[in-house]
């Protein structure tokens, strides 16, 4: 698969930012694409499918329509995901569940649905994931987690599949996205932690991925993204220093002093 012409291509989360930039691009390139989303229509010329991908009974009825309508199946984009506020030190509640279906049961069962056919073809599937799967924050718990266990079903596919499907993982950091609006009206902005990067690149990471003559395991999607995912893979205590330095300059600026979540946080770091 070094190519995407002809390509049968399915993106989830089809209208979000990247799902949007993906069809685009895959669409442009030639590739034969079907999108998935709850808001079904079309954008950029591709076809989007209305469908939750939480509701477990609708997913392989809505895979199976794109599958049919494309005649087969070469490459999955995982791509949905949703984001918001979750301290690890509260209880799991609505926001932490819904990060869980989407970021994680969403893709499972996605990729399930699509197996059979990725696996005539020869195909592949990529992953979405996110930088905050090997180098977690702090008040994004829900996030972080959902990421690190998409990877690790990935990885867990991989081996089990990885005969006949490739399986790539991406790793963004924050990108400018209506998915960072709950946590920012949460006072939880990541600026001054996280460093931003554009669409494109991310969008290019994946086209890497799709593409390469071999399936690569993971994928960073800039020159820092590749220091970072090294950092915590092979030195995480150097890591975990360099964010609690970042979070606790912005605690000292005072940036958080307006955000109740992060409450029991800001009154532990000045009461050291």
């Amino acid at each position: 698969m070094t190519g995407l012409a002809g390509r049968r291509v399915i993106v989830t989360g089809a209208r979000g930012t990247f799902g949007r930039q993906l069809c685009a691009t895959l669409h442009a390139a030639g590739a034969r694409v079907v999108g998935l989303d709850r808001c079904p229509g079309t954008t950029a010329g591709v076809v989007v499918l209305g469908c939750d991908l939480t509701d477990a009974p609708a997913v392989p009825v809505a895979v199976r329509a794109a599958v049919d309508r494309l005649g087969g199946l070469d490459l999955l984009i995982n791509n949905a995901g949703v984001g918001g506020p979750a301290p690890a030190e509260l209880p799991p509640d609505d926001t932490v569940r819904q990060q869980l279906e989407v970021n994680l049961l969403a893709a499972w069962r996605t990729t399930a649905a699509a197996l059979p056919d990725l696996i005539a073809a020869r195909g592949r599937v990529v992953f979405v994931a996110s930088r905050m799967a090997v180098l977690p924050l702090p008040l994004a718990a829900a996030y972080g987690v959902s990421k690190r266990a998409l990877v690790g079903y990935a990885d867990a596919l991989r081996h089990e599949v990885g005969t006949h499907v490739g399986v790539s993982v991406i790793y963004p950091s924050m990108v400018a996205s209506p998915i960072h609006d709950s946590t920012a009206a949460a006072g939880l902005s990541l600026r001054g932690v996280s460093r931003p990067e554009p669409v494109r690149g991310v969008v290019a990471a994946v086209l890497r991925a799709a593409t390469a003559r071999r399936a690569p395991r993971d994928v960073a999607t800039t020159r820092r993204g590749r220091l970072e995912l090294a950092l915590a893979r092979h030195a995480p205590g150097v890591a975990d220093r360099l964010v609690r330095r970042a979070v606790a300059a912005r605690i000292a600026a005072g940036d958080l002093d307006a955000a109740p979540l992060a409450a029991g946080m800001v009154h532990r770091h000045r009461d050291r």
